[in-house]
């Protein structure tokens, strides 16, 4: 169980309004002179809850780093571009970006660094927040922990799909409350709360649209190939794609594994009989890659699914927590029907992916 922490903090206010908003009593020395500095103690100060533990900044975050493409996405739909002052891992995502936010100047961020956020690259940088995760930039393997940063007067804010259980395992909320959760309070950090509650209603709007779509007499099984040789990298109940899954009626074959992104033995992928395979598009496997494992192994080369090819490959940043969820669930719906899987609903996805000339695979489309 998390417990609610006094982080270290960039301004002078900032120590004592965490501790009031812990209901500390430390009181004196910071009255008259943070008044003085500041005009009135606590005026304009944010708080928001972050993996169980309060968050407070003095005022609107206008530093803001990002790793990750889904997380550098969050930031932008609220609508935080210009907080935004550097990234790291975009490569990957950069066009499917420029796609989702055309007026965003996607190819004018700066980016630090190269695959990987480092302790070196953070402290040289210097921003106000560091906006990442555990296992997307924070890893005590990579020598990177929110403490290290914290600790050079750097906030940080996780990813709410990577919140921690007590066993270490990430995951701790239903995986659209987690999205919710991380648009509106990074949309509340950097001043842009309205821009982040008109995203969540979009995406309520669509979510309602797609669950009230025509069912299939029989809900189709899907599973989720994000890479594998001897074991399958996949997502679990509180990943991105649990919420993806859910909204398009179709039901995620690892559902029961209580986990984020984790690993999981052949086995599952032959004992889950999967009606449909969704790849997520990510360096280090291509599609032609996971194709032929798929066709090789005799765990799933005999399945129809694999044999009749109801293969569909969708960007990494669609499937990671972020607000193109929505979109990967129109996507996943219009696949469904496609392949005969799903009835006719008459929903178009809002996102085109079909241009997109870095997304291999997809001969469904053509």
């Amino acid at each position: 169980m998390t417990h609610p922490i006094t982080r270290p903090v960039r301004h002078p206010g900032l120590a004592c309004l965490a501790a009031l908003a812990l209901g500390t009593t430390i009181l004196t020395a910071c009255g008259a002179e943070e008044t003085a500095a500041d005009g009135a103690s606590g005026q304009g100060a944010i708080t928001v809850e972050n993996c169980g533990e309060k968050l407070t900044v003095d005022e609107p975050v206008t530093e803001l780093y990002a790793y990750d493409g889904g997380i550098i996405s969050i930031a932008l739909a609220v609508g935080a571009r210009e907080e935004l002052v550097a990234v790291t891992g975009l490569a990957r995502d950069q066009q499917l970006l420029e796609l989702a936010y055309p007026e965003d100047r996607v190819d004018e961020l700066q980016i630090v660094g190269d695959d990987h956020p480092t302790l070196e690259t953070v402290l040289a940088l210097d921003p106000q927040m560091m906006f990442a995760g555990w296992g997307y930039g924070f890893s005590e393997s990579r020598n990177l922990v929110p403490e290290m940063v914290q600790e050079r007067g750097i906030e940080t804010y996780l990813l709410s799909e990577t919140c921690r259980q007590e066993d270490g395992d990430r995951g701790t909320m239903e995986a659209w409350t987690a999205l919710r959760t991380d648009l509106l309070n990074i949309g509340e950090l950097t001043g842009h709360d309205q821009t982040a509650k008109e995203v969540v209603a979009d995406i309520d709007q669509r979510r309602e649209a797609l669950e009230s779509a025509p069912k299939p007499e029989k809900e189709p099984t899907a599973f989720l190939f994000d890479s594998g040789t001897d074991a399958i990298f996949t997502s679990g109940s509180f990943g991105g794609p649990q919420a993806i899954f859910d909204t398009a009626e179709v039901t995620n074959a690892t559902a029961d594994v209580e986990d984020t992104w984790t690993e999981v033995g052949w086995e599952r992928f032959a004992a889950a009989k999967p009606d449909i395979i969704y790849f997520v598009d990510y360096p280090g496997q291509s599609y032609e890659e996971k194709v032929k494992v798929l066709k090789a192994n005799p765990a799933s080369r005999d399945l129809p699914a694999v044999k009749e090819n109801r293969f569909v490959n969708l960007p990494y940043a669609m499937w990671v927590s972020g607000p193109l969820n929505i979109d990967a669930a129109e996507w996943v719906r219009s696949s469904l029907e496609h392949f005969g899987l799903a009835p006719e609903s008459g929903i178009e996805p809002a996102l085109d992916i079909t241009d997109l000339t870095n997304l291999d695979g997809n001969q469904w489309l053509r």
